[in-house]
């Protein structure tokens, strides 16, 4: 039995998860497409990080060459010849790691061990990654300057070749992993006995499940939860919510009187009580300061790693598509525009003209979450200055329905979230995203940049195409309905 790096860091969050990871991985969750992107575009980052070490050598071995890997590190280690490996394989008290990138200092007599993250900044959870491969190393004999190789965000690429010692930047962790180094052999023997053993640990689910990613395994540790259930509480506190458990409360309904709650959790307390959605009275207020015409917007953006642009910034977004609802005067019918790049070509430009073709001089515009379009729209104009007073003049008409949903309304069926996929079905039931062909906003992302790369037939290009249309169209439809909603609960 072995551990790896990936095996490591999955015991720390969670022992469960590893032993299911290691004995039962069929009932693992599949990796969604957002996962997948992810994954490959680490990979796309690691091997442009490769080029920051001209002369160094691979390591080439299939996963089920573990010896014949082991034994082309041990040469290269000891030849003395290659600046740098890739890909290096090492085993030491049954941990192996293999290492992005191990670069020679002072003649072999010292090495920079180097993680190739696809991240612009230090994480909590990348620091495991760099100790058991520190810890690996150094049992070894091997003394080593353990690093963090990152993307650096203040880069700005030219649109022509990439400056490769701007774009990335190279931490220094050994404080950092100092700290944490004394835990790792007594972590390796816990998560090693606990493998040995016939069945699973038992576990309760808790925050963890979650942090820092959602495990693979939720579904089998969690069943889902009462709408009145106290997790669903809006922004609960782990302090708050383990006060509750303690407490022995399960539903919202049952929270004792006098009990700690925020402005918003009364709120769902007050509906768990009363069965009924909450408004308030300033509600008609807020609404009528709704100038027609009204244009439903919202943005499709997609954000790789490494810039791929002039202008751009490392996981600056590339918008590619957009949805408008018009929607003239009180009871007008509705009219429906959208655009959506169909090539690997820069889309940013043509995104902006059809856009401002739309949006005219007059009405406001309503989106969910404005911070995420004003971005968009200022990224724009700063790469296309002589649109700055369009989109100034936009970013001026944008109305924000999720603060308006999220101060003035409640519903349990909100389960303690604001998002336009939470809130739309507890008012508008029969609009759902379950089913659709493309359901979210990363998924969006993921399947655009496939599609314009050519990861498609012909055939899977245009289903694709209208799943994209219609997603993009359902969430400005979805406004429009919220819209309705309002106004009607209103009285207006």
């Amino acid at each position: 039995m072995r551990l790896s790096k990936s095996r490591y860091t999955a015991g720390l969050q969670c022992h469960k998860r590893l032993y299911l990871l290691v004995h039962q991985p069929e009932l693992a969750a599949e990796p969604d497409e957002s996962a997948q992107a992810r994954f490959e575009q680490g990979i796309e980052v690691g091997q442009l990080a490769r080029a920051m070490f001209p002369e160094g050598v691979l390591i080439e071995a299939e996963h089920t060459e573990l010896d014949k890997a082991l034994a082309r590190t041990c040469d290269l280690v000891t030849d003395g010849k290659a600046p740098a490996i890739f890909e290096a394989r090492f085993d030491h008290q049954n941990v192996l790691v293999r290492i992005d990138v191990l670069q020679r200092l002072q003649k072999g007599k010292k090495w920079r061990l180097i993680e190739v993250k696809s991240s612009s900044k230090i994480k909590d959870y990348h620091l495991p990654d760099v100790v058991i491969q520190r810890f690996v190393l150094e049992g070894l004999g091997l003394e080593v300057v353990p690093c963090l190789m990152l993307l650096d965000r203040d880069y700005v690429y030219d649109g022509q070749t990439y400056d490769l010692s701007k774009l990335f930047t190279i931490e220094d962790l050994t404080a950092e992993t100092d700290s944490l180094i004394k835990d790792v052999p007594g972590q390796v023997r816990a998560q090693l006995e606990m493998l040995s053993k016939d069945t699973p640990p038992q576990i309760e689910p808790g925050p963890h499940c979650d942090k820092p990613f959602r495990c693979e395994f939720f579904d089998v540790c969690n069943r889902p939860a009462p709408v009145d259930h106290v997790t669903c509480l809006p922004r609960i506190s782990k302090s708050r919510l383990a006060r509750l458990t303690g407490l022995g409360v399960d539903s919202i309904r049952d929270i004792p009187s006098g009990f700690p709650l925020t402005e918003v959790q009364q709120r769902a307390f007050q509906c768990a009580v009363s069965g009924k959605p909450w408004f308030s009275k300033e509600l008609k207020k807020r609404l009528k300061t709704l100038k027609f015409p009204l244009h439903f917007m919202d943005f499709e953006t997609f954000g790789p790693a490494i810039p791929r642009f002039g202008g751009m910034r490392p996981f600056d977004p590339i918008p590619f598509q957009w949805s408008v609802h018009v929607q003239r005067g009180p009871g007008n019918e509705l009219e429906h525009l959208g655009y959506l790049a169909e090539d690997a070509d820069d889309p940013r430009l043509a995104f902006l003209k059809t856009l401002v073709g739309v949006l005219g001089d007059t009405g406001d515009i309503v989106v969910y979450n404005q911070s995420f379009e004003s971005g968009v729209l200022n990224s724009l104009a700063t790469r296309f200055s002589e649109y700055k007073t369009a989109v100034k003049s936009f970013q001026e008409r944008l109305w924000d329905l999720l603060p308006v949903i999220r101060s003035h309304t409640y519903h349990m069926n909100y389960q303690g979230s604001f998002s336009l996929k939470d809130v739309l079905p507890a008012w508008v039931p029969e609009m759902t995203y379950e089913g659709m062909g493309v359901s979210d906003g990363d998924q969006a992302g993921v399947v655009w940049d496939a599609m314009i790369h050519g990861r498609f037939s012909e055939h899977e290009k245009k289903k694709v195409k209208q799943d994209l249309f219609a997603y993009c169209r359902q969430d400005t439809l979805a406004m429009v309905r919220l819209v309705e909603v309002l106004l009607t609960h209103s009285g207006r």
